[in-house]
């Protein structure tokens, strides 16, 4: 085999064995080392069927079952499929066949997978399916009720009972909203095909936004503190994306927390920073990286789908940002968020 292809399976992040047209091992890449517990010299001319002693599921040989080197000359792969070594771990194995003019097999390229990291995307998927099954279940509810109640009482409510239920209705149809803008958010985030559009804002004035929502919502004025600590830079940054950022971290403040929510913005090298802090709890530090993973709610129950800071983190760093929870002079959480100056791109 040439060497050109040996240093191309060696660049593979996923673990691949080659047996030549006899089923003997002629390659075996550091991937396949680290799954297979094997080195590649104590594999290299040994049968492929006793590097790789696959079976299905039902105990079955793999290798009688597909017989690569005397089956059928058309094909030339097999689909992923679940296989278990003998030492009973899952692998995720596909095969492709490398044949000659006349179709005869010339090499066997087997990929292997630890089925781990399925069942870890599968459970995720299953989680973010619970969750927004959960949060989608009482807005829909609600809406259904009310609207179906008026449908058929409408002559039984004074204008004022309608006037109530058609905002809550309203407030209702929001959250499934809010909960939808979240999960465009998490896989934008998660594909990288997140857009950020960069113009001149006013950092302060959107954290004063943030805020002044929060009040109109029913929240107490005196609850907040807003703290300039001096003058900022030109700041280039995507002005939607910043209201959810900060949006986000003053509702989780709101939530987790507890006391007055104290936001501080000030200049941090050539950007700014911006710090929100409560007077809850806190957050210990051994869970300090865990707050921005999806999902996470710390045991806590008081709704919201555990989305709000994996988001925040990732529109963070889509601006070259950073963002990290430490405790707060009260003892509260306090999530610091650092934003460079930026430039006028557009990406």
């Amino acid at each position: 085999m040439p060497e050109l292809d040996k240093a191309a399976y060696a660049e593979l992040p996923d673990a691949a064995v080659v047996a030549d047209a006899a089923g003997a091992v002629v390659l075996l890449n550091p991937a396949a080392e680290r799954v297979l517990g094997a080195t590649a010299d104590s594999a290299l001319g040994r049968p492929l069927r006793e590097v790789l002693p696959l079976v299905d599921e039902q105990g079955r040989d793999w290798w009688a079952c597909t017989d690569p080197w005397h089956g059928l000359d058309t094909r030339t792969r097999q689909p992923e499929r679940r296989l278990v070594l003998p030492d009973g771990r899952g692998l995720l194995v596909t095969a492709s066949y490398v044949r000659d003019e006349q179709r005869r097999l010339e090499r066997l390229v087997v990929l292997l997978r630890d089925d781990r990291a399925r069942e870890r995307t599968d459970r995720s998927r299953a989680d973010l399916v619970s969750t927004v099954a959960h949060e989608l279940r009482s807005p829909l509810t609600s809406v259904k009720g009310f609207t179906a109640t008026l449908l058929a009482k409408w002559e039984r409510f004074n204008d004022d009972q309608k006037k109530l239920m058609l905002q809550t209705v309203n407030a209702d149809a929001d959250r499934v909203t809010r909960l939808l803008t979240e999960l465009l958010d998490v896989s934008r985030i998660d594909s990288g095909r997140l857009e950020v559009r960069k113009q001149v804002v006013d950092v302060v004035a959107a954290v004063r936004k943030a805020v002044a929502g929060r009040v109109a919502g029913g929240e107490p004025e005196d609850r907040f503190v807003v703290d300039v600590t001096g003058a900022l830079p030109e700041v280039w940054v995507d002005p939607d994306k910043l209201d959810q950022v900060v949006g986000n971290l003053v509702e989780n403040a709101l939530r987790h927390g507890a006391g007055t929510v104290t936001v501080t913005v000030g200049p941090e090298g050539d950007g700014c920073a911006v710090v929100v802090a409560d007077e809850g709890p806190g957050i210990p530090p051994e869970l300090a990286q865990r707050v921005f993973t999806r999902f996470w709610r710390g045991g806590d129950r008081r709704g919201g789908t555990g989305l709000g800071l994996y988001i925040v983190k990732g529109l963070v760093e889509a601006h070259g940002g950073s963002v990290e929870v430490t405790r707060a002079p009260s003892g509260g959480a306090a999530f610091r968020v650092v934003l460079p100056a930026g430039t006028p791109a557009f990406f």
